[in-house]
């Protein structure tokens, strides 16, 4: 059976290994068939209602069952799922569901109140689900799954077909829609799987959302080769995510930088046995070397993957092998297959090794650009392909460097300082469970340096002990001239700092 659309994924495993375990979610399992069978129950429902192909559907869950489910009904129509974040605030999403005119929603049964609140102003609305209740503006998951039929007449759907739109914050300070077409996606899963090494034996413990681009290649990746995803939503407490880890005898994990400096300050993490745990993954920014480190100390056994990515390239530009991670440290690798990348100069033309461009990449993976957003789009896909923002250098053997975003470079006086560099001083005191740099507004240096710290206890005089820590590793004008403690850094949903919300208090 081919697999060039990604509902395709879950048909052929459905196919092949009928009773496999796909989903375990709060103790409740579902196998491949039974997912399989599910999704076609609502995209006949769908398909009932007059829900056109291309039509923008929206999710309003949290990872789950009835998420899986709704994603791949989706898609089987030849529709474009819209995965939302459900604690996003009521302005962003009535925004993104304004913007992309949504036909449909599938939401959880505790935004009831606020989907009535707007359902009046989405002129394109037809359809409303929750996932238990019936009201006479809307039906439920569970009434459809007891009345549809389970199996599905094939849609007509090519690969150049939208699959997603998943919304990023954009330069203007809303959110903007990635579109991904089924091409995109599927290729960029398959490389993924390629360089893992995934099989029908792995399985993955999921703490990231789904609505996230690196959740939602987690998600592909396993239905693609017929693993079996567990779900926790509860990452708040890490001892919870460690029992699981253990209990459910998972090969794989995955995470953001702040995912693993939340185990290894947090929690027991670094004192308990993982027997069963092939690897883990990290992306979602860069993460210090110290950290790395960290990790490679405590799991000598396990394969780590440094993987670099953007949602605009449906997830994955480029990793550093396990075996290359101690001569390489700090390093985003090298291409994944299918990718091509070039550190490109302000002249658009290729770097010398060492020096540092601009991050330039090509591949099947890419975007076709952003919805209804021609500015946008034109800003970063151009014809020598989709300019990242990221700063890099690629050294003498081809391993990629990032030292910075284009716009988290601090022009210090003469200098332009990467905040990154900083960032990864400040994680080497032991002191330092976390840390932002920005650049402030100076009227002698246009900008100054700023450092937002949380340490790892309540620890007296941090302040000045970091400061001189500072002063030992840095060179004077690379030096912070303020420093804030804080209880923690603003963050997303994803685990993500949010760099714009410590802006907004300076």
């Amino acid at each position: 059976m081919d697999r060039y659309l990604i509902h395709h994924f879950l048909e052929h495993t459905a196919a092949i290994l009928p009773e496999k375990t796909a989903i375990i979610h709060k103790d409740k399992t579902i196998d491949y068939q039974t997912l399989n069978e599910r999704a076609n129950q609502l995209a006949n429902f769908f398909l009932t209602k007059g829900i056109p192909k291309g039509a923008r559907i929206a999710i309003l869950l949290e990872n789950s069952i009835h998420y899986v489910i709704s994603y791949f009904a989706i898609l089987k129509i030849g529709a474009i799922e819209v995965s939302l974040n459900i604690a996003a605030g009521a302005e962003s999403l009535k925004f993104i569901l304004t913007d992309c005119q949504v036909s449909a929603i599938i939401a959880a049964d505790t935004k009831i109140n606020f989907i009535q609140s707007i359902q009046s102003e989405l002129a394109d609305l037809k359809v409303v689900i929750f996932e238990e209740k019936n009201l006479e503006t809307a039906c439920s998951l569970m009434e459809i799954f007891e009345r549809y039929d389970k199996i599905l007449n094939p849609v007509k759907i090519i690969d150049l077909d939208l699959a997603s739109i998943v919304y990023t914050s954009g330069s203007t300070g809303k959110p903007r829609g990635v579109m991904l077409s089924h091409l995109n996606l599927v290729h960029n899963t398959c490389s993924i799987i390629r360089y893992l090494g995934l099989g029908e034996h792995d399985s993955i413990l999921v703490v990231l959302p789904f609505y996230y681009i690196y959740g939602k290649s987690l998600l592909n990746t396993h239905i693609y080769v017929g693993g079996t995803i567990v779900i926790e939503n509860r990452f708040a407490f890490p001892n919870v995510v460690i029992q699981a880890l253990q209990k459910y005898r998972v090969s794989g994990f995955s995470g953001v930088p702040s995912t693993f400096t939340f185990l290894l300050n947090r929690s027991t993490f670094a004192q308990e046995n993982f027997a069963d745990l092939r690897y883990i993954t990290q992306a979602g920014g860069a993460m210090a070397p110290v950290i790395t480190s960290r990790l490679m100390k405590i799991l000598k056994d396990k394969q780590i993957f440094i993987m670099y990515g953007a949602t605009e390239a449906a997830a994955r530009i480029a990793y550093l092998e396990p075996s290359m991670l101690e001569q390489k440290l700090g390093a985003i690798g090298k291409a994944i297959p299918n990718v091509e990348i070039k550190i490109l100069n302000a002249q658009g033309e290729t770097c010398q090794p060492d020096e540092v461009g601009e991050i330039v990449v090509r591949g099947s993976n890419i975007m076709s650009g952003y919805w209804n957003d021609p500015v946008e789009t034109a800003s970063v896909l151009k014809a020598d392909g989709y300019h990242t923002g990221d700063l890099a250098r690629m050294d003498a053997d081809g391993y990629i460097y990032v030292v910075g975003r284009k716009k988290d470079m601090i022009k210090c006086g003469a200098h332009r300082i990467s905040a990154q560099e900083i960032e990864a001083v400040l994680l080497q005191n032991p002191l330092v469970y976390e840390a932002a740099v920005i650049g402030v507004p100076d009227e002698m240096l246009g900008e100054a340096i700023k450092a937002f710290v949380v340490p790892v206890n309540g620890t007296d005089n941090v302040h000045l002990e970091i400061r001189n820590f500072c002063r030992e590793k840095l060179p004077a004008f690379k030096m912070p001239k303020y420093f804030e403690v804080m209880d923690a850094l603003p963050k997303n949903a994803s685990g993500k700092i949010m760099k714009e919300e410590l802006r907004k208090m300076v």
